[in-house]
């Protein structure tokens, strides 16, 4: 589904930690990706410490919120490092293929959107958790999953 590179970008620096350099680009996220405003305008008047604070608890202190795809593996296996280079991409090397922001980041990138297809139930998962928990960041999921097909839910009857 072509035309959503912008908010897959976008959405890839809201599920990254909340630097200077996030807080410096919330405005232009705010405005290039709509879908993502009600995350950018709470991200906006939150302190600093706080959405800091809040982003660890939420992504770092376990798996139940997890941005590595490896944990909510399905069928579909880890994003690897060939996937990105058979696109002309390198990873950095700081995060694993299967950080679910890079994952976004190759979406934008190369406006494929088959390793979020693959990990449709995981991103659902994921979602859901996010929203029990009472995150904004389930918005930022919200806005993600609306954009790719519905998962698979068994053999085809046609």
């Amino acid at each position: 589904m072509p035309g959503f590179e912008l908010l897959y970008q976008a959405a890839a620096l809201c599920l990254m930690y909340p630097d200077d350099d996030f807080r410096a680009r919330l405005q232009l996220l705010r405005e290039a990706a709509p879908q993502l405003r009600e995350f950018a305008d709470h991200a906006a008047v939150t302190p600093p410490r706080e959405l800091a604070a809040h982003y660890v608890e939420v992504f770092e202190a376990g798996q139940d919120h997890s941005l590595y795809l490896s944990v909510w593996r399905e069928a579909a296996p880890a994003p690897s490092e060939e996937v990105y280079r058979a696109h002309g991409l390198e990873t950095t090397g700081e995060e694993p293929p299967d950080f679910l922001p890079a994952v976004l980041e190759f979406a934008a990138r190369t406006g494929s959107i088959e390793l979020l297809t693959e990990h449709r139930d995981g991103l659902d998962g994921l979602r859901s958790r996010l929203t029990d928990f009472g995150t904004p960041y389930a918005t930022v999921l919200d806005a993600v999953c609306a954009t790719l097909p519905p998962a698979h839910t068994g053999p085809d009857t046609a």
